[in-house]
């Protein structure tokens, strides 16, 4: 977690310290102080859910005693009790490698001259998605499956992280990263045969990163489903609401039960 929040915080100073001079040909537009704004948002949330997750009360020996893989939804249970420490590893591999990926964009000309405000976005695309999944592991609780295998090591599944399942954060900053990606060189470059197959290599890397966290144990397969979700509408998003003629904005939304912003597309 520390290693992602200073991420964020790299890519964040570098686009505030460059997003002063925009290129008008950009597809992008940015704010400094509004985007500032939301990025460090992004990253408080950030750090509040890292508090929260910290503060969580640990599983003891006890709480092992007569659980059972039947308290599991049907939809998850086949995957109570997975473990596996090599597909754990093998995870992270594609984990912080989706990181560096955004680096990939600057060897094309049409992104490499508007490189302040890309990263700029992309630093705010993974404040975002940090935020959210630190937030929502630090209040709720739901055990991972590998605290179901009985053969696997203690440490294991009384780890203090034992109890963030919900929902697969791995899966999201991957798919968040490399949607961002794919969505930025679509945008960039409207006429590159390549497009397909970098939405297809974005679709595919968050995929594999989902399946080998169910592998491991680490998430159940409707934490996977969601983080991809989550992660793959925040990549494309974050561009999209920056998109100069964009068809999509958030816009203040008061109903009868809250009040908010809603997202609405025009047709």
């Amino acid at each position: 977690m520390k290693r992602l929040f200073l991420l964020w915080l790299a890519f964040w100073g570098l686009g505030l310290n460059c997003a002063w001079s925009q290129d008008t040909a950009s597809p992008y537009q940015v704010n400094w102080l509004r985007d500032g704004v939301i990025t460090a948002g992004g990253i408080g949330a950030s750090v509040v859910g890292s508090l929260l997750i910290k503060n969580k009360d640990r599983l003891t020996e006890a709480d092992l005693v007569g659980l059972s893989k039947d308290d599991v939804n049907r939809f998850d249970r086949f995957s109570a009790g997975y473990y596996s420490a090599s597909a754990e590893n093998a995870s992270d591999y594609f984990f912080y490698g989706s990181f560096a990926t955004p680096f990939f964009l600057l060897l094309n000309d049409h992104v490499r001259q508007d490189a302040p405000q890309v990263f700029l976005l992309y630093g705010q695309t993974m404040a975002i998605a940090g935020g959210l999944y630190s937030l929502t592991a630090g209040l709720v609780d739901r055990k991972r499956p590998n605290v179901y295998d009985t053969e696997a090591p203690m440490d294991v599944r009384l780890h203090e992280y034992a109890q963030n399942a919900f929902y697969a954060g791995h899966t999201a900053a991957t798919a968040a990263a490399t949607f961002f990606v794919a969505k930025v060189f679509h945008d960039m470059n409207p006429d590159s045969p390549a497009r397909p197959y970098v939405w297809a290599a974005a679709a595919a890397v968050p995929a594999t990163v989902g399946y080998l966290r169910l592998k491991a144990g680490k998430h159940f397969l409707s934490d996977n489903i969601l983080g991809y979700a989550i992660g793959t509408s925040i990549g494309i998003l974050v561009p999209e609401l920056h998109k100069h003629g964009s068809r999509v904005a958030l816009v203040p939304t008061s109903t009868r039960y809250y009040d908010g912003v809603g997202l609405v597309y025009s047709f």
